[in-house]
């Protein structure tokens, strides 16, 4: 068998086009290999490939790439790469007439979220051709809706002379690429026209023709035994973009009459349900990972995982396993599940001992059955790269007491030599680490069995995947050379956090992570399509730059954004600002600053905490010169006086102009939000405005293209990892590379009113919202839409006037005809998909909303560490009986086209 490749593709002088084969690599997975194709003109490319080539492959897959200096240019979307069964029985030569395939603009309708969940369609196997000459069509039809079907017609008699009904049906071979082999020989004229036609399986009389001018078709000469492949360029269809709206809620906070004081994933499936019967999309979650660090109650912030790959072993859902054989056990646990189902708010240091005690009981009653079965080999067999030192890394955790590895006595980073040992199923190691690898196993196939669940009922479930990891996790542990332990992960300050936030995550070791393709990255996305359809990237500014912060910083003040391009004292000193080395980046520390921010207690401050230096200039005493150093001087004192004082002190450490660069010791970094300081104001006005012109400068244009470069690098290989739909969050101080990096790879953006874009806007203009969007009222980290309401009143007066239109005060508390209409107005807007949480959802209505709305806030940024508690205070099937109530939310989403 030969196959010519035939490509039309316009090159620069000193550019080679290479054919991209996917092979088996011998381990499961794939390689690519390459074969430089050849032209004589820089616009057509050829390549043949031989019997060698295509050793006993049912089918191709392969991409084109560009290279200039044998480095890569460009590349097609390799997320759907070219298809080419080898079903053409006679065939013993193709010659395929291909196009280059660009990420296309409706790249989100190539996504599992479209394809497999709200435009689910029948697969039917691409049947073998017997044609001595054979014809492929080969297009692309990304707007077809679930239930319809591709069919080609024509003017001539092979094609069904322009009667859909005659004409020829396609097979959805691939992902909304449709192909039909036609025999050659039917053909009556060699020069012909055609077009695609939609045609529904629920009215096949009912035809969709596509846009356009009729198409060309061109038959070459072609012997017998030859196959000829064209591929068309992409159908389109008059039908309109497709809008959802959905629900946000943490599993965590998810309550049934079932749960165990905390929401699983049983109580996730009926949330399915609910979502499904209210016309909704999409359910959103907060990260499900596993975060057991301390077995403490600061385990509960979802953000700080201790595995990119574990699931936290409380959302396991009971129910599913075998009762407790111990009769009194098992009615003293469910007597235990009801008191802790009725707590308002969870007790996660309970409940979690609680569930494990059960999941204990159960793994030695069933663990040993469990583990003998195909079923359970097969999830071992897939996951042991990461599940076994998962499960040692939690064995030595508990053994030491410390998930803090670096104090442990042995061990203290993951030894791959150690792996056959521990995979011992005779070893003593071996049983040591079953439980946890027991427990993955359960909760592994919950999730799976929820997402096929929620699949089937059309409903996109939506992750969200951490922008860091815990400084003493499992992944650190085991592959060190990703991270940076000497600095601290956070973000700048923004409407959440006054002084920035702080999240004691490393940073990453990104030239390690772009050596090998960023195949930790790959791995933590493909783990993640085994449970979703659609995700949030968390923190998507941190792909471009991430604050990091000291580590003897507890605050983000004196943080720089890595990477960023420093600045020189002379370039420092070209925007007019004398550069004083040591005058702008130590603490200045002044007597009237002492006096302004102790007040009464200056002169003990002074005396304390404080040397004096010369005139009325002060330093920190050697004791408390970082604010780790005071943080712990003050440890276990919680008087309102004490707590003043640390963070006095806090702000004198942070009363800098500049932070020096934390690799290049001869450069510096402006302090964020530096204008807020006292050392700002202790400036002339001179040197205020040279230090604005350069702080601008600095932060909103100096490292724009730097950092698309460096976000380039990374992002369009995890956008292209999976399928997903992929989201992002991207509030906060964005960069004006943000939004060409998110164009150009079609990552939707988040957009919320009361934090808009534009720094002109007060209000977000819902109408101006693109497409490519998520539109909400609140998130995790804000007040929910009543709290917000009745957080500034002339802000809110001002929303009423000029976002609502109403005349008069705006009514607090927020009555619940009003949110409905605040509602109505986010679901009207242009974006795809409005996911409003939970508690906003039910502000709608004054019967079933918490009538304490303070309960209902999920987190405050500005706290670390927060209790991360907060349920539902009505059950789901409370929420599903409620007839009047969700009428009223399906009549919001049909009235807004949502459907």
């Amino acid at each position: 068998m030969k196959i010519n490749f035939r490509l039309d593709y316009h090159t620069a002088f000193g550019e080679e086009l290479v054919l991209n084969v996917f092979t088996p690599d011998g381990k499961g997975g794939n390689e690519t290999v390459a074969y430089n194709m050849f032209t004589a003109d820089g616009r057509v490319w050829t390549r043949s490939l031989e019997n060698a080539d295509t050793r006993s492959a049912d089918a191709l897959r392969y991409f084109y790439t560009v290279r200039s200096n044998s480095r890569e240019e460009r590349s097609e979307w390799t997320t759907m790469p070219h298809t080419l069964e080898l079903s053409a029985k006679n065939a013993e030569v193709y010659n395929v007439y291909d196009r280059w395939m660009e990420m296309p603009e409706d790249t989100y309708r190539y996504t599992s979220a479209f394809t497999d969940c709200v435009n689910r369609r029948r697969k039917v196997a691409f049947k073998p051709s017997q044609f001595g000459r054979t014809l492929r069509v080969i297009v692309r039809a990304p707007q077809l809706r679930g239930g319809e079907r591709l069919v080609v017609t024509g003017s001539d008699t092979a094609l069904g002379r322009w009667n859909p009904a005659k004409g020829v049906e396609l097979t959805e071979h691939s992902v909304n690429e449709w192909v039909a082999d036609i025999n050659a020989d039917a053909f009556a004229e060699r020069r012909s026209e055609l077009k695609f036609v939609a045609i529904s399986d629920n009215n096949k009389s009912s035809y969709l023709w596509e846009t356009g001018a009729n198409r060309e078709l061109s038959l070459p000469e072609m012997k017998v035994g030859e196959a000829t492949v064209i591929m068309f360029e992409q159908a389109f269809f008059e039908l309109c973009d497709q809008r959802f709206a959905g629900t946000l809620t943490p599993v965590f906070s998810l309550r049934s009459e079932s749960s165990f004081g905390v929401g699983d994933f049983g109580d996730l499936k009926k949330m399915v349900d609910w979502v499904a019967d209210t016309r909704q999309r999409v359910l959103q979650i907060l990260p499900i990972n596993d975060t057991t660090n301390s077995h403490t109650w600061t385990d509960s912030y979802p953000y700080s995982c201790i595995s990119i790959f574990a699931i936290h072993p409380q959302y396991v859902d009971l129910t599913q396993l075998p009762p407790i054989a111990d009769e009194d056990k098992r009615r003293e646990m469910e007597a235990l599940r009801l008191e802790l189902n009725a707590l308002p708010q969870i007790d996660y240091e309970r409940v979690n001992k609680a569930k494990t005690e059960y999941l204990q009981i159960i793994f030695r009653q069933e663990g040993a059955k469990t583990m003998r079965t195909a079923d359970f080999r097969r999830f071992l067999s897939e996951n042991e790269r990461w599940l076994v030192p998962y499960a040692f890394f939690c064995h030595l955790r508990d053994e030491n007491g410390t998930a803090d590895f670096t104090t442990w006595p042995e061990h203290q980073q993951w030894d791959e030599a150690l792996r056959p040992l521990l995979t011992n199923t005779r070893g003593k190691w071996w049983q040591k680490l079953t439980y946890h690898i027991y427990v993955q196993y359960l909760l592994c196939r919950q999730m799976e069995n929820v997402h096929t669940y929620s699949r089937a009922r059309g409903v996109i479930l939506k992750g969200d995947i951490p922008i860091g990891v815990d400084r003493h996790s499992c992944d650190v542990w085991q592959e060190p050379r990703y991270f940076n332990m000497n600095g601290q992960a956070g973000a700048p300050p923004d409407a959440f956090s006054v002084n920035g936030q702080n999240w004691g995550f490393p940073t990453y070791d990104w030239d390690n992570m772009l050596a090998d393709g960023c195949e930790w990255w790959i791995r933590r996305f493909t783990n993640m399509a085994k449970y979703f359809d659609a995700y949030r990237i968390d923190h998507v500014l941190g792909f471009f730059r991430i604050w990091e912060i000291p580590s003897d910083c507890v605050g983000g003040l004196r943080g720089q954004f890595v990477p960023a391009l420093g600045m020189t004292r002379e370039e420092i000193a070209s925007y007019g600002l004398n550069f004083q080395e040591q005058l702008f980046t130590e603490p200045f520390i002044a007597d009237w600053i002492v006096d302004r921010v102790f007040g009464e207690n200056a002169d003990e401050v002074r005396k304390e905490y404080l040397d004096h230096s010369h005139d009325d200039i002060y330093t920190l005493k050697p004791a408390y010169d970082t604010q780790r150093k005071v943080e712990k001087a003050f440890e276990g004192k919680t008087s309102e006086k004490d707590i003043w004082m640390r963070d006095g002190l806090y702000s004198l450490i942070d009363n800098v102009l500049f932070v020096r660069d934390n690799k290049d010791s001869s450069k510096f970094h402006p302090r964020i939000t530096a204008q807020l300081s006292l050392r700002y104001e202790a400036l002339y006005d001179n040197d205020k405005a040279a230090f604005n012109r350069l702080y601008d400068d600095y932060f909103y244009r100096r490292n724009n293209h730097f950092w698309y470069r460096g976000a380039m690098k990374k992002l369009p290989v995890l956008v292209q990892a999976t399928r997903m739909l992929v989201c992002a969050e991207d509030l906060g101080m964005v960069p004006d590379c943000v939004p060409w990096v998110m164009e150009q790879l079609r990552i939707l953006s988040l957009e919320v009113q009361s934090m808009p874009k534009s720094p002109a806007e007060r209000f977000g203009n819902l109408a101006a919202y693109p497409y490519r969007s998520v539109c909400t009222l609140s998130s995790h980290d804000m007040p929910t839409l009543r709290q917000w309401w009745d957080e500034d009143y002339d802000q809110t007066q001002d929303y009423y006037t000029s976002m609502l239109y109403h005349e008069g005060g705006a009514p607090h508390p927020l009555p619940g005809w009003l949110a409905r209409e605040i509602l109505q107005r986010q679901l009207q807007c242009p974006s795809m998909l409005c996911i409003l949480s939970i508690q906003d959802w039910l502000s709608m209505d004054e019967r079933l909303r918490n009538p304490d709305q303070d309960a209902e806030r999920i987190n405050i940024p500005a706290i670390v560490p927060h209790y991360w508690r907060y349920r539902m205070h009505i059950t789901i099937e409370q929420l599903a009986a409620d007839k009047d109530y969700n009428n009223s939310i399906k009549e919001l989403i049909t009235q807004s086209g949502r459907i």
